[in-house]
């Protein structure tokens, strides 16, 4: 019998209990086969009460045991810890990081010895099963391996493979994007209200709409160009509400906004 790859988090905050939640309600993981760690003992506690997964106070705990390690910690934590697991990863263990603006090679100095190395960009939608998630990955990586660490990243989302050098675009469309989102619909929620709307109502109706237009170009594959043009009738009242997002700069502010992000990742 093929023995199971055992998983380790280091770290055990939103983004990581995302993930965890994902493979284990789709089934890509066990969850005797997942173990994390955290350096806050309730944060431990609750991961160990909602996912039923071994957790530890000690990082080099799960670096010693994990087949595949995910680094979920904030970008600026990666030195120290790093530093403190480095000697404790075995050889043929894949080391997954999803730090922003931090690269292959970045990740494979700070071990001082060449690993097998993933980085991808996950984001918050994980939360919910609707992640995006960029992957690339250092030629020490198999393809059987990067598909197993692609199986575990599609288990909350989609998950696609892009070149290095995009990895800080993706930040920008997909690991970012989703405070953008909520600005636009917290503002679309807002003039609903002023129209009289109660506010739980307006956030559900203009949820729902930028859920259902998201999805109507996915599955259609249609140009977001072309859907627009689809509900803007002659002389209605869509094509003045564009008129009005045109005039105040909307796709320029969006792209600005955008290309800020990409510059502070790659800045990182």
């Amino acid at each position: 019998m093929e023995k199971t790859k055992k998983i380790g988090f280091i770290g055990l905050g939103n983004m990581a209990t995302a993930m965890i939640g994902g493979m284990l309600q789709k089934g890509a993981a066990r969850r005797e086969d997942i173990i994390g760690s955290d350096r806050l003992a309730e944060t431990c506690e609750r991961a160990e009460g909602k996912y039923g997964i071994i957790t530890y106070l000690s990082n080099t705990a799960v670096a010693r045991q994990a087949d595949i390690l995910f680094l979920a910690v904030k970008p600026q934590f990666y030195p120290e810890v790093i530093g403190e697991i480095r000697s404790a990863v075995r050889p043929e263990t894949v080391i997954v990081s999803i730090a922003a603006g931090k690269s292959l090679d970045f990740v494979s100095q700070q071990f001082g010895v060449e690993r097998k190395i993933v980085r991808c960009m996950p984001n918050t939608p994980a939360l919910v099963l609707a992640g995006c998630s960029g992957v690339c990955a250092n030629d020490r990586v198999s393809r059987e391996e990067l598909k197993e660490v692609m199986e575990l990243l599609r288990s909350f989302g989609i998950a696609e493979e892009v070149p290095e050098r995009l990895m800080d675009a993706v930040v920008g469309v997909s690991g970012s994007s989703p405070a953008y989102v909520f600005l636009f619909l917290e503002a679309m929620g807002d003039a609903a209200v002023a129209a009289g709307m109660p506010r739980q109502q307006a956030y559900t109706f203009a949820a729902q709409a930028v859920l259902g237009s998201a999805k109507l170009m996915l599955e259609t594959g249609k140009h977001p160009g072309e859907l627009k043009d689809m509900v803007c009738s002659p002389g209605g009242t869509t094509i003045q509400a564009v008129k009005v997002l045109e005039e105040k700069g909307l796709r320029a502010a969006v792209m600005d906004a955008m290309e800020a992000c990409i510059e502070t990742s790659r800045n990182l």
